[in-house]
């Protein structure tokens, strides 16, 4: 196909599929003619990826650049190269080991990986991300034990072994595997968090006996704060 068809196919515009060819980030089609290139299935897989990479995972060019490059050298195992693109999803997070509350968060966190005989990196970002947020609810009033965040631990293990791991095509292309891997995460995380909260107000409601806002109500909480339309 022609980068229009091309164009069409993916609704990736011209000029960004041409930005994509000069950084590197998709593979330059067959040239056919000193104005013409055609381009495959191969480039609409790796167009699709790109926008996962960089519309859900929200990802700068540097990052989807390295997590492509794992992609494409098959030197790298399936493993690492799905590592790659999970840790350059992790939201970024300063240790600080000189604070006692730090020290204390991360030795939490890597003593339940070890007891729940867990496989991840020793410097797995992931590892950070979670002991901020032990800190966090600890300066807010909420100290956190391992017994408090093991129920969250066993659920998230039941939910990535029958959900979000079976939708990865182990023995499908590359990029196809990144691509659900950042879907999943992302998107299926998004969801998860919101049927968290819907659950909470539906919990809520049966235990404090109150009926739900009906849809269109003008009481509904707005995010402005409050209730729109209360006095």
């Amino acid at each position: 196909m022609r980068i229009s068809q091309l164009s069409a196919e993916s609704g990736v515009p011209i000029p960004t599929i041409k930005y994509y060819l000069r950084e590197g980030l998709l593979p330059q089609g067959d040239q056919t003619s000193a104005t013409r290139a055609e381009y495959g299935q191969e480039h609409l897989r790796r167009l699709r990826l790109i926008r996962a990479l960089l519309e859900v995972g929200r990802l700068p060019v540097a990052a989807i650049r390295k997590v492509i490059a794992a992609v494409d050298d098959e030197r790298i195992d399936f493993h690492d190269m799905l590592g790659t693109a999970h840790y350059a999803l992790s939201t970024p997070v300063e240790p600080h080991p000189e604070e006692e509350d730090w020290r204390e968060a991360r030795e939490l966190v890597d003593r339940m990986i070890a007891d729940l005989g867990w496989s991840v990196h020793p410097l797995a970002p992931t590892r950070d991300e979670l002991a901020q947020s032990v800190v966090t609810l600890k300066r807010l009033g909420m100290p956190t034990s391992q017994e408090d965040l093991l129920p969250y631990a066993s659920a998230a293990l039941d939910l990535v072994r029958d959900l979000d791991i079976t939708k990865i095509p182990f023995d499908g292309p590359r990029d196809v595997a990144v691509e659900t891997l950042v879907i999943c995460e992302v998107l299926y995380g998004k969801a998860f968090d919101v049927l968290r909260r819907l659950a909470q107000e539906s919990e809520s409601t049966r235990i404090l006996g109150a009926p739900p806002c009906p849809s269109g109500d003008t009481t509904q909480v707005t995010r402005q704060g409050g209730r729109s339309g209360a006095p």
